[in-house]
């Protein structure tokens, strides 16, 4: 991009995610981090100094409006999203919007019509697509190696990790949903983005709230963390699910912020017609561990394969294909319609907990 201006950024929400894209844009050597928007003014102060950073807003609409940015990050409770992105669209700007895509997807749909609309790039950060694993196991995936992958199960299940008891996380207007809807999303995104892609035409679901009701399970980040006492907590801290897919095949889903479980957990298991697969992640504190393992057969000899695993993406990798999108001059391929057919799946995975019975997509 030698005989080109840098493109100019702008990120709203200074939260640790919203860092994570302030960090990612001031090391692209093709940008120029411009402007942070964020209601924490001594942060907001702390942030821009940090980056050198000189338009500074307390709220969106007037970053938006003056910042004068070509790409902004979206890093915000999950319920405003839609309107900022709707209006940052509306004002020429592509946008990288933080997960989950919306509260709903009539919401993440207003997105989607945006872009198109005003001709601008949408992206939806998906950090966890982008570990070395992931990456690994697709590129074998794609080989055919695995065969006709006919069953798959994810999951991230937390020790204990509810974050921010009685904060917009646990509030249904401003999260949409709670642990499935948090970190469920990472996943559900993972496992279809390995699948291929098929298109999910019916889930069954089931959804509990056991310990965030009795301030309980907090995260030991979060500002209430293990207070025996009822908070407001209007989600689930526990889900699962069972999607039917296009082609016959199907995926277990569940996702918990707090069960009595011995620590962390996150998997991702595919069984093929030729051969199977597992992502595995967790541990933290005790005895992290993460680990790809492909089991197949040789020459009708039972193998079990260890791929080279490259380093982990991060955000910054979401960031870094955000702006290769925006450069690419091709916005009619990125207008955030795969974010949206995950925002679909969340509303029939809620739908069918809230019904108790199937639900077609």
């Amino acid at each position: 991009m030698t005989d080109q201006k840098k493109l100019r950024a702008g990120v709203i929400g200074l939260g640790w995610a919203g860092q994570q894209h302030m960090q990612a844009y001031f090391d692209a050597p093709d940008v120029e981090l411009v402007a942070l928007a964020g209601m924490e003014a001594e942060k907001l102060a702390e942030l821009s100094e940090k980056y050198g950073v000189q338009r500074q807003y307390a709220d969106w609409e007037s970053l938006v409006k003056d910042g004068e940015v070509d790409v902004v990050s979206i890093a915000t409770p999950t319920a405003l999203h839609a309107p900022i992105t709707v209006g940052a669209l509306n004002a020429g700007i592509h946008v990288l919007s933080e997960k989950p895509m919306a509260e709903s997807g009539a919401a993440a749909e207003s997105m989607v019509a945006a872009a198109k609309a005003n001709d601008r790039v949408l992206d939806v950060s998906f950090n966890h697509r982008q570990r070395g694993q992931v990456t690994a196991l697709k590129e074998i995936i794609d080989t055919g190696l695995l065969g006709q992958i006919y069953y798959a199960k994810a999951g991230w299940l937390r020790r204990q990790g509810i974050p921010g008891l009685g904060t917009w996380f646990t509030r249904a207007s401003l999260a949409g949903g709670g642990a499935m809807m948090d970190i469920g999303v990472h996943m559900l995104d993972m496992a279809l983005h390995l699948l291929d892609n098929p298109q999910v035409t019916s889930a069954t679901a089931a959804t509990y709230a056991e310990f965030g009701p009795r301030g309980r399970g907090g995260s030991a980040y979060g500002p209430r963390a293990n207070v025996d006492t009822e908070v407001e907590f209007e989600v689930e801290d526990l889900s699962t699910a069972f999607l039917r897919l296009d082609g016959g095949g199907t995926l277990l889903l569940e996702s918990s912020w707090a069960q009595w479980i011995p620590y962390d957990q996150c998997y991702v298991t595919l069984y093929g017609s030729e051969g199977g697969a597992s992502i595995e992640w967790g541990g933290w504190g005790v005895e992290p561990y993460q680990r790809l393992n492909v089991w197949t057969e040789v020459n009708g000899i039972p193998a079990e394969l260890q791929p080279i695993v490259p380093e982990h993406g991060h955000h910054e990798a979401s960031v870094l294909q955000f702006i290769a999108k925006v450069q690419s001059g091709d916005f009619a391929a990125h207008r955030g319609e795969e974010a949206l057919i995950r925002a679909q799946v969340l509303d029939a995975i809620y739908a069918s907990a809230a019904k108790g019975s199937e639900v077609t997509l």
